[in-house]
């Protein structure tokens, strides 16, 4: 989980972001303007730092680097791929000392806000780097913004499903997923029942996959326009409750020192017949013999719903974000731009197998990928997390307490309460219930 920022870094972010904002908006290669006006004859040298995945999906993103320098031959990119888990600190540390921050970043869509209150990247509303936004996916396209600006463009997306094992449905006599929370728990025993060794569902104690009960009881972490903390409200209680019933009713009971992969393997080998994931494990799925040569076996469907009616989960993915203390604005404007047109999420989606942002970018071709055709109406029910800087580091003291309460050390309200009284000391200003 991401930590919080300290207060001496913050105080130099600020320091930062007043030299950044004076200096970032000039005109000739360094402004956005030439990159508006006459594209071709922007010139500039720009760093970008690539999160993906360096031997799976890395060569894609290279391929469209040099498809962008031959286009605007007057500008060089130095590629840079970082590794995912050290990119956050890595760019922190640069932006703060001014000295070797990428002109353009990939960025977890979680950390937007952060960066954005810390005025380490450019808002983007009205330049080249923000084009055909009626184009985008809402979910992601919401994810870019903190506080009435945009400051990302989205790149790729994913989301929370329901990934389910349509032959131990069909042994059991189940015809369709699960719509809500008290289907999945009845579709469990049901399965119990009739298909010997086989687990309705495994739940994963990570508190991010939290989030799809807590929308579907319209309850948050948080509630930045009143300034509560409301990850204790009574919609959250009931949420966790909730949760805590699938657990000890419809789940396998979970290795906490290994939850995720432990998790992973019940699931594809069969031993598990329905979860809750994302796109990024149906790799992993299809290695085991549940679906190994049987891709078709893999079912595909919407979080379920809670008490509200509402199946909604939380918004993945990465923007891409331009540095505001960058010297080449108007080539990392085009950058940015050619980046994340329909073009080439398209070819993106084609080679790695990931969930455009572009509703353009949804073609016949894409869509031959049965993950990305499985996952695509799915992308209806995601919704952003909140916006708020602390977001990340507000994970961890839930993640604590939500592990208590799963493993019956505290109840749900205490456990939640103490969850708050933490959030407490990470959002200064905000009302506890």
């Amino acid at each position: 989980m991401r930590r919080g920022i300290s207060a001496v870094a913050l105080a130099a972010a600020v320091v930062l972001g007043a030299a950044a904002c004076g200096g970032g908006g000039g005109s000739g290669s360094g402004g956005g303007n030439a990159s508006a006006k006459d594209p071709g004859s922007v010139t500039g040298t720009i760093t970008y730092w690539d999160t993906s995945d360096a031997k799976n999906e890395a060569p894609a993103y290279k391929a469209l680097v040099s498809a962008f320098e031959a286009k605007y031959p007057k500008i060089t990119v130095k590629y840079q791929n970082v590794d995912f888990t050290t990119v956050e600190q890595k760019f922190k540390a640069s932006a703060q000392s001014g000295k070797g921050a990428p002109d353009v970043i990939r960025a977890d869509v979680g950390l937007i806000p952060e960066y954005a209150s810390l005025h380490y990247i450019a808002p983007l509303d009205g330049t080249p780097a923000l084009q055909d936004t009626q184009d985008f996916v809402a979910g992601p396209l919401n994810t870019t913004r903190y506080e009435g600006k945009t400051y990302g463009v989205p790149s790729v997306t994913d989301t929370l499903g329901l990934l389910y094992n349509k032959d131990v449905f069909s042994r059991a006599g189940i015809t369709a997923p699960p719509a809500t929370w008290d289907e999945l728990i009845a579709d469990a025993k049901t399965i119990k029942a009739k298909v010997p060794g086989v687990t309705g569902t495994y739940v994963n104690p990570d508190a991010y996959f939290l989030l799809p009960l807590l929308f579907g009881e319209n309850a948050d972490l948080a509630d930045p326009a009143a300034k509560k903390i409301t990850i204790n409200s009574p919609e959250a209680v009931k949420a966790v409750t909730k949760a805590k019933e699938i657990y000890d009713s419809a789940s396998l009971k979970v290795d906490f020192a290994s939850a995720y992969d432990n998790m992973q393997t019940s699931f594809k080998t069969g031993k598990v017949a329905m979860l809750i994931q994302g796109p990024w494990s149906v790799g992993d799925d299809m290695s085991g013999s549940a679906f190994q040569g049987k891709g078709s076996n893999l079912g595909y469907a919407p979080v379920p719903a809670g008490s509200s009616g509402k199946a909604l989960a939380p918004t993945g993915g990465h923007d891409l974000a331009v540095y505001q203390g960058s010297k080449n604005l108007a080539a990392s404007y085009l950058f940015t731009q050619f980046m994340t047109s329909s073009a080439a999420q398209q070819q993106i989606a084609v080679k790695n197998g990931t969930l455009p942002t572009r509703t353009s970018a949804y073609t016949p071709e894409v869509l031959k990928n049965p993950t990305i055709a499985g996952f695509k109406p799915i992308m209806d029910t995601a919704r952003p997390r909140v916006a708020l800087p602390q977001v990340g580091s507000l994970f961890t003291p839930l993640q604590q307490e939500y592990i208590k309460i799963l493993q019956g050390q505290t109840s749900v309200k205490d456990g939640l309460d103490a969850a708050a009284k933490q959030f407490g000391t990470l959002l200064p200003g905000f009302a506890a219930q």
